[in-house]
């Protein structure tokens, strides 16, 4: 199976990268950002094209939301000229104000504000021109390298000695950029073996949990790590924010879908942050050395 990946330094696409190196069956051909020709996707051809989410695009700039919405609405173009299947990965930020329970998969997102809704505009597009689609919503993620990189990032700043601020009362399901690749191969060679459940799925993480938590979580682990190795490090504090003062906004996704159709279970976002901290002091030491 050989897949297009856009965006090469996307932490998901470095996710990607890992995972297929690992394995014989699977073609990557990376391309540094989002604009591609139908000439360049037939130069290609490959199984399914690849565009990993735009990070936060609820406190992205409109200019930059506008920019990635036509970007993915030219790919879309091309995969329909062509004649490949589309995966386009989206932040689940696009469910704006959250709900009371898990988010079901077939629910469209309707955010309010204007930047977002262009959004959704591209997924009506690809829902409405493309059948061979899937939108795939995911929970934050989180990974050591690559852009968006959340806890790399975190893990800088702590190491640094700033302070992080992070929201006590938005509930959501990190998930892991490797989980999430895992998942996503599984996905396409499903279908490329003919499974032909294209539509939309959510993928996240386990155990709804605030970014507060999260990164207080992070820093304990972070902390007692660097203790075994003999380390006194004054990590940075982590400072709760409280931006919805009558009650948490809860922005979990249901991925029972995702399980009925390609059997993908959720990944514990516990364990792989543990399994990404020992990777990283495992580097750190070697580097020391």
């Amino acid at each position: 199976m050989k897949l297009l990946i856009l965006d090469a330094g996307h932490c998901l696409s470095l996710a990607l990268v890992r995972l297929a190196s690992r394995r014989g069956d699977i073609e990557l051909v990376m391309e540094p950002g989002l604009e591609l020709s139908p000439g360049r996707l037939a130069e290609v051809a490959p199984d399914a094209l690849v565009i990993p989410p735009m990070a936060q695009p609820i406190s992205a700039e409109p200019a930059a939301v506008q920019a990635h919405a036509e970007a993915v609405e030219s790919c879309l173009s091309a995969c329909i000229e062509v004649g490949v299947p589309l995966v386009w990965c989206v932040s689940d930020q696009l469910y704006e104000d959250g709900h009371e329970t898990a988010i079901d998969e077939h629910v469209i997102p309707a955010p309010r504000d204007e930047s977002l809704r262009r959004l959704i505009t591209t997924g009506d597009r690809i829902r409405e021109g493309f059948p061979r689609h899937l939108i795939v919503r995911l929970g934050p993620l989180f990974a050591l390298d690559g852009g968006h990189a959340w806890l790399g990032e975190l893990l800088e700043r702590l190491m640094a000695g700033e302070e992080v601020r992070a929201a006590e009362d938005v509930i959501f399901c990190p998930t892991s950029a490797d989980a999430a690749a895992m998942a996503l191969l599984g996905m396409l060679q499903q279908q490329h073996c003919g499974a032909e459940a294209w539509g939309a799925y959510h993928l996240a993480g386990t155990e709804p949990v605030s970014a507060y938590t999260f990164a207080s979580l992070v820093r304990t682990q972070l902390e007692t790590r660097l203790e075994g190795l003999g380390e006194s490090v004054a990590l940075g504090p982590i400072k709760a924010l409280n931006h919805h003062h009558d009650q948490p906004l809860r922005r979990v996704l249901n991925c029972r879908r995702v399980l009925e159709a390609f059997g993908v279970h959720q990944k514990p976002w516990r364990l792989e942050v543990g399994l990404m901290l020992d990777a990283w002091c495992k580097a750190r030491q070697e580097v020391e050395a």
